[in-house]
């Protein structure tokens, strides 16, 4: 009776424990899509040239690689008490910072044209240009979550080598810090959409090398990580910029600008849960489990790792060529 009453008694605390994490998870979630959604409204409040909105994209993105960075190092660092007290503090300085940031900046909106949330009964999906870079954001957003999904698999099975996954996820990160401000730089020459384009275009050069590798192939996988890094940062700073300017150009600036990012955000949560949820279903159809040494399951891994986010960049690139002429042209100032 008495281990029994034991085994009840874990039982129950592992559920009450479960509940408060569930709960604590939603609240943490839901506060930090409210607090991503109305800050990326904010940044295109600013409105600005092509290039402009780009820096400003560039500059929030760099900040959340940052952190990205220091959340993914600072526990085996210095532990969760001290991780947990670096967050507190640097959510402080954010309400801090945020209190003294002033009124919002106002909007130099564009004069209302046919496609106004008027016009269109005030729904970003009633926008041309919104639905086109939706899709194709969406396209190149699971082309890159595959990988992301992928990583640990690849790395142990068919690399061999798992002790190297922090070293590959820094390199990834740190070339796509360092390649913010390239990007920023083209877009004033090559301006928002031939800019992505190229960022496509290097991201499917980069995984078309994927098939190559063998066991082993430790030094040419961080080539990989650090060209496919150099192209995130495509990915990071422009479709966002572009979206801004779709926010503008639509006139929803000071009216409507959070419905516009309140459904990217979504999409970007979409994204993850359909590179999971298609691929490693997929990929059980093709004899792939985890730790399979098998040379048909590797192969399988091996394609959908590189030659699978390649097709749907060409996809996302295909569609971004033919929709262009729905976003803000060069030189126009939202």
């Amino acid at each position: 009776p008495q281990p029994a009453m034991v085994t009840a008694g874990a039982s129950a605390d592992s559920a009450k424990l479960l509940i408060w994490l569930s709960a604590a998870l939603m609240l943490t979630y839901l506060a930090f899509s409210v607090v991503s959604i109305v800050h990326q409204a904010w940044g295109a409040r600013w409105g600005g040239t092509e290039q402009m909105r780009a820096r400003i994209v560039a500059w929030r993105e760099s900040a959340a690689l940052l952190g990205v960075v220091l959340a993914s190092l600072l526990p085996a660092w210095l532990g969760l008490p001290a991780m947990s007290l670096v967050l507190a503090l640097g959510l402080a300085v954010g309400v801090l910072l945020l209190a003294r940031s002033g009124h919002m900046p106002e909007a130099n909106a564009l004069p209302a044209s046919a496609d106004t949330p008027a016009a269109l009964g005030a729904s970003p999906w009633a926008s041309p240009a919104f639905r086109a870079l939706l899709a194709v954001f969406m396209l190149n957003g699971i082309a890159a979550a595959i990988p992301a999904t992928l990583l640990p698999f690849f790395v142990s099975d068919l690399l061999q080598a798992p002790g190297r996954t922090p070293l590959f996820l820094a390199a990834y990160f740190v070339c796509a810090a360092l390649g913010l401000p390239l990007w920023v730089r083209l877009v004033a020459s090559l301006g928002l959409t031939r800019s992505w384009l190229l960022g496509m275009a290097l991201s499917i050069a980069t995984f078309a090398a994927v098939p190559t590798l063998v066991a082993g192939d430790v030094y040419q996988f961080y080539v990989i990580c650090a060209a496919s890094g150099m192209a995130l940062g495509a990915d990071l700073a422009i479709p966002g910029a572009l979206l801004t300017g779709v926010v503008q150009q639509s006139g929803a600036a000071r009216r409507g600008e959070g419905q516009f990012f309140g459904w990217w955000a979504c999409a970007t949560k979409l994204n993850l849960a359909l590179a999971a949820g298609l691929t490693l279903p997929l990929l059980a159809l093709a004899g792939y489990s985890n730790g399979a040494r098998e040379p048909s399951a590797l192969i399988a891994l091996s394609l959908a790792y590189g030659a699978l986010p390649c097709a749907l960049k060409l996809g996302a690139a295909a569609l971004l060529w033919r929709t262009q002429h729905h976003y803000p042209r060069p030189g126009v100032h939202p």
